[in-house]
This record gives structure tokens, sequence and C-alpha cells, in this order.
């Protein structure tokens, strides 16, 4: 029987540098995702009308999903494309559910812990100011943000890629 070579093994060297690329990928869908947050946030409590300004967690919520959608295309499709479930057969290009509804809790936890430190700012250190939300807003990104990599990495994006023959 004739049996394909068994790829090279990955070395070390190799590992670190698929690991730094995909951690600049990630970081650059993160710094966009993050600029539609803040931007996002910003325009809904101190923009035209300030909008949401008395419900600043409110705010907070909404502006992170959306940046929550945006971040989503861009890990799925370009981040992690080489390891994510790759749809149902006969169906290019679908979302699996069970990856969609993975995805949507990973980012609701996300969510949750930037929401968290700017209601632990707001309402248990008694901190009012513009500048004292944004660094509870930014805590609570980084923290959300760690969470999600490490979510994304070795849960949701988690199919190991295929092998081209």
């Amino acid at each position: 029987m004739n049996q394909a070579p068994r790829p090279k093994p990955e070395g070390l060297g190799q590992r670190i540098k698929r690991l730094v690329f995909e951690g600049a990928k990630f970081g650059t869908v993160g710094a966009i995702a993050f600029l539609v947050d803040n931007g996002t946030y910003f325009l809904l409590v101190s923009g035209p009308g300030h909008l949401l300004a008395p419900w600043p967690v409110r705010a907070s919520i909404l502006a992170s999903v959306i940046a929550t959608a945006v971040s989503y295309g861009g890990n799925r499709y370009w981040t992690f494309s080489e390891q994510r479930h790759r749809g149902t057969p006969g169906k290019p290009g679908r979302v699996p559910v069970k990856e969609a509804v993975m995805y949507a809790a990973a980012n609701l936890a996300g969510v949750l812990i930037t929401g968290a430190c700017l209601y632990f700012s707001r309402w248990i250190l008694d901190f009012h100011s513009p500048s004292a939300d944004a660094i509870a807003r930014n805590t609570g990104i980084v923290l959300g943000t760690i969470f999600r990599y490490l979510a994304y990495k070795f849960w949701i994006f988690s199919a190991k890629p295929k092998e081209t023959p």
C-alpha cells in the first residue's frame, strides 16, 4: 500500500512564529474592535443628545455587543481561519450552530467582565468621572480580551486544520 508521507512535525521555532503571527492578527482585529467599542460608547454617552448618559453600563454593554460582532468576522475569517469549523457539508459558508452558540456565550462573558469593571468602579468605589469610567472600561476590555482569546483558541475555533494531500 502506498501511504502518503507524514508531514514533518512542527518545530518549536515554527510554533512560536505561528503563535506570534496569530497574536498579531488577533491584536489587529482587537484594535479595530476596541476603536468601535470606545467610539460607540462615547457617542452614546457623550455624543449628540447624550442618548445613554444616565445609563453608562447599558451604553457599555451595547457598545461591546457591536464591537463583538465586528471582532467575530475578523477572528473567524482571518485570525483563526485555518482552525475554525468549516460549516455544514453541502452548505458552504454556514456557521455551525454549536460554534455560534459557543461564540455568543464566550462574548457574553467578555461583555459582562467589562460591565462588571464599570459597575464596580461606579457603584462600589463610587467613582463618577468620565476618566474613571474610561479606566474601568479599559481594564474590563483587557481582562475580557484575555478571556476571549483563550476561549477562541481552545474552545470555539479549536478544530484541527485539515491537511492537504
